[in-house]
């Protein structure tokens, strides 16, 4: 089954039901050389109609010191589709990581987010 690392509102119960229909099995992970940062929600977007003002996001730093924790989710090759469209809905791209516990997992991070080594 494939793995997401979420460091945000995938990890909360009623975000998974929403977006799934069901809650999934999460398992406590880290990712190492990561910073969470927030993003500004575009005005023009249903989440800004909300009263949300920013999205959680990552980008990568200079220091191994850096960690970000968050939870490792089981879904379905359908599930991941499905997540791909909650998430590209908020600006996100998918990538392949690997976590301190040495899983490999996509975790979804702002297409406008600095990814150089």
């Amino acid at each position: 089954m494939p793995l997401i690392f979420s460091y945000g509102s995938l990890q909360e119960e009623a975000v998974q039901l929403a977006v799934y229909g069901r809650a999934l099995r999460g398992i406590r992970d880290a990712l190492v050389g990561w910073v969470r940062t927030l993003i500004e929600v575009p005005k023009w977007h249903k989440a800004a109609a909300q009263g949300t003002t920013h999205y959680a996001n990552l980008e990568r730093s200079q220091s191994s010191s850096d960690i970000v924790e968050g939870t490792v989710l089981e879904v379905s090759d359908a599930e991941l589709a499905v997540s791909d469209g909650y998430e590209d809905d908020a600006g996100y791209q998918r990538l392949m990581i690997t976590l301190a516990s040495g899983r490999s997992a996509w975790v979804y991070v702002s297409a406008h987010s600095s990814l150089d080594d």
